[in-house]
């Protein structure tokens, strides 16, 4: 059995390639992660303007971009919108999965934001508080604590999201443990191999949250100490 193990899994090479394989889906999936948050926030800070125009381009770029096939999306990029660009793929499939994120970020914020207590904020007001520090001081941490659930499953369902990016020739780990399946003639080790790496990703990202809130906690009872 372990003979057989190391042959597909080792022999050759796999192990390598496999590694390179995750290391290519970890990399688009933080690039991604960081675009679609950065622009998330301010698709979101669009969403809650006042100024008609900028609510209306954001009301609808949410509603596209969440309405849409990501791999359609993928595809329609790497494709037609950057045909005849010199851009590497793997970068394209960062913006597609970036602007694709940042529809779902925009709207988890805005929900959360919306979640808020009304009252906190006039009461910050009252206290003096400026606009931008009722935002950083009051708004922003609740709204992030609300949000984090949300976030997390984001980043996992982000991670999960890339196993697509085969479909524009990017190597990535689904695309590896497809070849050397194809290779070896033996599909069912390497997509439970697969499958266990991305539940590991995964559990990883559950256990950074975890740690977070564990930080969090330990300052907040100290500090109520």
């Amino acid at each position: 059995m372990f003979d057989k193990l190391y042959s597909i899994l080792i022999a050759d090479g796999s192990a390598q390639t496999i590694l390179s394989g995750l290391f290519t889906t970890l990399k688009i999936s933080v690039l991604a992660l960081i675009l679609g948050t950065v622009l998330g926030v301010i698709i979101c800070a669009m969403r809650m303007s006042k100024f008609k125009p900028l609510s209306i381009f954001a009301h609808v770029y949410i509603s596209v971009l969440r309405g849409s096939p990501l791999t359609m999306l993928l595809m329609l990029l790497y494709y037609c919108v950057f045909a005849t660009s010199s851009i590497d793929a793997v970068y394209v499939a960062v913006i597609a999965f970036g602007i694709n994120t940042a529809a779902y970020v925009a709207e988890m914020f805005r929900s959360a934001i919306d979640a808020l207590n009304k009252r906190e904020s006039e009461a910050a007001w009252t206290l003096g508080f400026s606009k931008f520090q009722t935002l950083w001081y009051v708004v922003f941490p609740q709204a992030l604590r609300i949000a984090k659930p949300v976030y997390q499953s984001t980043i996992i369902n982000l991670i999960q999201w890339t196993s697509v990016v085969g479909y524009v020739t990017i190597t990535d780990l689904t695309r590896v443990i497809n070849n050397i399946s194809s290779r070896t003639m033996q599909p069912l080790i390497l997509i439970v191999t697969g499958m266990i790496l991305y539940i590991a990703i995964a559990y990883i990202v559950t256990g950074i949250f975890a740690l977070i809130d564990f930080i969090i906690a330990k300052k907040q009872k100290s500090g109520g100490n």
